[in-house]
């Protein structure tokens, strides 16, 4: 029986649950739906989208923090918010998956009106926020939530091992949104930054499928490893590292230290990569790549804010 299609058994599963007493109910319940892991990593590069706006325009954080504070609050709430209504959405394969069985969404401890308002709820005040500081930027962010809720997890998520390219686009986002906060023209290093984003989540988020495959197989879930299998996989993985060298590059004029740095790291990368096709272990190989991006992604835009402030 297909896991996914089975909405029947998965809705009285969801009843039940929903039927669970709320006294459970913390405030670290709607932590936990909110994925605030995802929600510091990705305030890192809306960051670095904002300073660097600033930096370019002859702007000052300092003499305007107010708008600072509602693109970074703003850009929160609607990433914990998307992040919220991707739980909503995923109640029905959570519970096949390890790392998600015990999501708030599945134990019972937040039922799903809870979850699908508090989602809701949180995004709208985001864009407001927002839309406070610049309307392309709440513009923006709502074409993120709504290429995260709909277009990937709602649609090719379930269908397609494409997914992972149309996540991509919403994960993407968060440097043109602390741009857009700024300078609404949107300067073509914004587009560098978004084009940095997009390619690193394609290995990121593959690395992960290879080391869930199990999990994603068992909730039919098409994955590019469940699909294809893990020689494949591995090529695309090396691809999309072979091909952010360049792109990382596309803002050497940040200076000497900016690039010798992101050609380091990258280099490493790919040379990690490339010893996958030698290693015998491939779900040790799948860890240390989904590690070193990780890594990678936060020195790099650490690094692009740093060498602006000296």
């Amino acid at each position: 029986m297909n896991k996914v299609s089975s909405i029947t058994t998965a809705d009285a599963v969801n009843d039940q649950t929903e039927e669970k007493s709320v006294n459970k109910v913390s405030w670290r319940s709607y932590l936990a739906i909110s994925k605030t892991g995802i929600v510091m990593s990705n305030l890192i590069t809306t960051f670095a989208g904002l300073y660097l706006a600033a930096y370019y325009t002859g702007a000052s954080l300092g003499s305007d923090p107010l708008t600072a504070l509602l693109a970074l609050l703003g850009s929160a709430l609607i990433i914990a918010g998307s992040c919220a209504l991707n739980n909503y959405i995923d109640r029905d394969i959570d519970p096949y998956m390890e790392r998600t069985k015990e999501r708030p969404s599945v134990s019972g401890e937040l039922n799903g009106k809870q979850i699908l308002t508090y989602g809701l709820t949180i995004s709208l005040l985001g864009i407001i926020m927002l839309a406070m500081t610049e309307i392309i930027a709440a513009v923006i962010g709502l074409a993120g939530m709504v290429t995260y809720v709909v277009l990937y997890s709602m649609w090719t998520k379930r269908t397609t091992t494409l997914n992972t390219i149309v996540g991509s686009f919403s994960g993407a986002v968060p440097p043109l949104i602390g741009w857009a906060a700024i300078d609404p023209g949107l300067h073509p290093i914004a587009w560098s930054l978004f084009l940095i984003m997009f390619i690193w989540q394609p290995p990121h988020f593959l690395a992960l499928a290879m080391k869930r495959v199990d999990e994603y197989k068992r909730a039919g879930i098409p994955m590019l490893p469940v699909v294809a299998g893990f020689a494949m996989t591995k090529r695309q993985i090396v691809w999309y590292v072979a091909a952010i060298i360049p792109v990382s590059l596309t803002v050497a004029h940040f200076g000497v230290i900016y690039t010798v740095v992101a050609t380091i790291l990258g280099v490493g990368w790919l040379a990690l990569g490339l010893a996958g096709y030698k290693y015998k272990d491939d779900i040790k190989w799948a860890k240390q790549m989904f590690v070193y991006s990780l890594n990678y992604l936060t020195i790099l835009f650490a690094l692009m804010v740093i060498v602006h402030m000296f």
